[in-house]
């Protein structure tokens, strides 16, 4: 055995040795939007490059010659692997320079420009530079001017990003994006209808319900905006059982209200901070700047309370409606209708404590 370990030890340090030369794997994208064009510039370690287009050692394509006669490949490889989207329009032909050699940063620069009809408000970034390496990362750069407005890492298991631009353009996409975001949370999210069912079930007058709902919305923000700039970040490990029990003891409240007894604005605004955090998931992963995450927020809260408001109006119409007509049948409907709202608040409660993968 001792006349190995002189063995082994050399080979450790010939695997040490060559995992020493290997660069860092990364590649840099920094990207402006202007008023009549957005352009690119891209970094590329001659390493990657020179494993992609078979030129060996890579160290050649420095060389002046040998990079002027790849250009052309160079570029394909840029164009093919990175696409590219303006206010969801794909940008193809762009004009690409030649690439430059980086020799202190063993890398080659390439530069794009698309040429876009208004400032762009809403960027998309899709790439997998080099596929061959599953440890290389690509640093994405979003510009406003001089300055980077956000960041982001893709690589193998993350390929997209977007960003939406501090423009007028960037604030409409957001409003576009985000406000049917919130009115989708809501009215097909069979969790959120069913807890505003429930606070609605009871009656009342078209003012008490307003109050009611608005109670759950204005902590569903604050709680929205405490997960979205993450200063509060619960797991949905609880968050969402959470979201059952509440819908669970919002049933029971209702059948043990006795003597006129109404603390449905203080049931609606206990739960609204869990509800609140089962928002979260829409801006979580997404890298927006901080000015167009508080964009985002704002217009995802508006949505929120847009489908809210119709399900208010429907469902408290429609009970307003029967009580004037029978209040034996309207009393039967709120007894029925906690019995399901209890009902259905258990069995997500056990799915989400018990299969929180789903049922197989």
């Amino acid at each position: 055995m001792k006349r190995f370990g002189p063995l082994c030890l050399f080979a450790l340090l010939g695997v040490a040795s060559a995992a020493a030369a290997h660069p860092a794997p990364f590649s840099y994208i920094d990207i402006r939007g202007t008023s009549g064009a957005v352009e690119l510039t891209v970094v590329l370690h001659i390493f990657d490059v020179g494993h992609d287009l078979g030129v060996q050692p890579p160290e050649r394509l420095l060389e002046s010659a040998i990079l002027s006669s790849r250009a052309d490949d160079v570029r394909r490889l840029v164009e093919t692997r990175l696409h590219l989207s303006a206010d969801s329009h794909p940008l193809t032909g762009g004009n690409w320079s030649a690439p430059e050699p980086l020799a202190e940063r063993q890398s080659l620069r390439v530069r794009g420009r698309f040429s876009v009809a208004a400032p762009p408000g809403h960027l998309a970034v899709s790439l997998l530079m080099f596929p061959y390496d599953p440890a290389h990362e690509s640093f994405v750069n979003f510009y406003e001017g001089d300055t980077v407005a956000t960041q982001a890492i893709l690589d193998a298991g993350r390929t997209d990003i977007e960003y939406f631009t501090g423009t007028r353009q960037g604030l409409l996409a957001v409003a576009r994006r985000f406000v049917l975001a919130g009115m989708e949370h809501i009215l097909l999210g069979p969790d959120h209808l069913l807890f505003l069912f429930g606070l609605l079930l009871l009656g009342g007058t078209l003012r008490q319900f307003v109050l009611v709902v608005s109670a759950f919305t204005l902590v569903q923000v604050v709680t929205l905006g405490l997960a979205a700039f993450r200063i509060v970040t619960p797991s949905l490990r609880f968050v969402d059982p959470g979201i059952a029990l509440s819908i669970v003891y919002l049933g029971a409240d209702n059948l043990m209200v006795r003597g006129g007894r109404d603390v449905r604005v203080w049931i609606a605004a206990a739960f609204g901070f869990i509800h609140g955090f089962g928002f979260a998931g829409v801006f979580r992963d997404m890298d927006l700047s901080s000015q167009a995450l508080g964009r985002a927020l704002a217009s995802f809260s508006v949505g929120v309370e847009i489908a809210q408001a119709i399900v208010v109006l429907a469902i408290g119409f429609a009970l307003i409606s029967l009580k004037a007509r029978s209040e034996a049948a309207s009393r039967r409907l709120a007894f029925a209708g906690s019995i399901v709202v209890i009902a259905a608040g258990t069995i997500w409660f056990i799915q989400r404590v018990f299969f929180p993968g789903g049922l197989a």
